[in-house]
């Protein structure tokens, strides 16, 4: 049985990722700094096909324990706000560093990367910079590190369909950061699919996949297309990216922000596929569209997800 370690395993991503590998049968780690409730998260009917161990991307010894004795790794981890010592250097490039070391000094067959489309080095953005140098801090440390950069991921419990939904149900008002914004988004099952298809396929080691879905949007299509689900009208009101920046300086004070700096930043340019790599049709997946998917958890008497 092959044993594979998925750090951030409770995130958006990583969670579908966990369950993804446990119903193929995997024995799955769960890296995570705070494993209290990972459990009751992930939403496993048997809790004993995963094992939680708490280790943190930038304690290099959690990490190497983390990785000891794993045939496969996946570094799941993303931050969106800096916190603390939590910074995007330290998380995205440190932290990623560090994961890539310590599987390669164990010894790790394979080691997949989730970095997101538009990922730059030389990005402005302190978010979409850090993305980018880890991507080759990773390659430098795990030369065959399979590199997955996802679209904006929708699905129940995502931050873009999820919180328009939300604005649009308490406010006659739709803020809208970079209405013509072009987006290919893609569903999160499928992203996690991928990367379990990744692990059994040696031929996509050192390979960078960007996963994007099958139609490119702009901002404001996604955002009346909400407006319909949910049965408002709402006035879509444009929202200059400075003002959109200095909104979110200050969520980022509360503990749960709705809004980033690093999605205004990843709002600022397009974020679709270039075309140029593989993606999910190499692997076989038929991705899933934003109108399949979006109404089964976005509706006029849903909660907000």
């Amino acid at each position: 049985m092959t044993a594979v370690v998925v750090f951030g395993g409770t995130g958006f991503l990583g969670r579908r990722i966990v369950r993804r590998l446990a119903e193929e049968g995997a024995a799955v780690r769960v890296a995570v700094r705070n494993p209290g409730q990972a459990h009751s998260i992930l939403g496993l009917p048997d809790p004993a096909r995963i094992t939680v161990l708490r280790a943190d991307v930038r304690d290099e010894r959690s990490v190497a324990a983390a990785v000891a004795g794993a045939d496969a790794a996946v570094n799941a981890v993303s931050a969106y706000v800096e916190k603390g010592g939590a910074t995007f250097e330290a998380v995205h490039e440190r932290g990623a560093e560090t994961l890539a070391r310590a599987a390669a000094a164990a010894g790790v067959a394979r080691f997949v990367l989730v970095s997101g489309i538009g990922a730059d080095p030389d990005s402005p953005s302190p978010y979409i910079r850090a993305r980018g140098r880890g991507e080759r801090l990773v390659r430098e440390a795990f030369p065959n590190a399979t590199i997955v950069r996802p679209g904006a991921m929708f699905g129940p419990g995502d931050a873009l369909f999820g919180v328009l939904a939300d604005l649009a149900r308490r406010s006659p008002i739709l803020p809208l950061i970079g209405g013509g914004t072009r987006l290919q988004p893609a569903y999160v099952q499928d992203v996690a699919e991928a990367i379990a298809r990744i692990l059994k396929e040696s031929e996509s080691a050192g390979r960078i996949y960007e996963l994007a879905g099958p139609i490119v949007y702009t901002l404001r299509d996604l955002a009346g297309m909400v407006l319909r689900l949910v049965e408002r009208r709402c006035m879509l009101l444009p929202v200059p990216f400075g003002l959109a920046e200095l909104q979110a300086r200050l969520f980022e004070l509360f503990p749960s922000p709705p809004l980033t700096t690093g999605q205004v930043d990843l709002l600022r340019v397009d974020n679709v596929a270039s075309g140029a790599m593989p993606g999910f049709h190499d692997l076989g997946i038929e991705p899933r569209s934003v109108a399949e998917i979006v109404p089964t958890y976005i509706g006029p008497s849903r909660a907000p997800s």
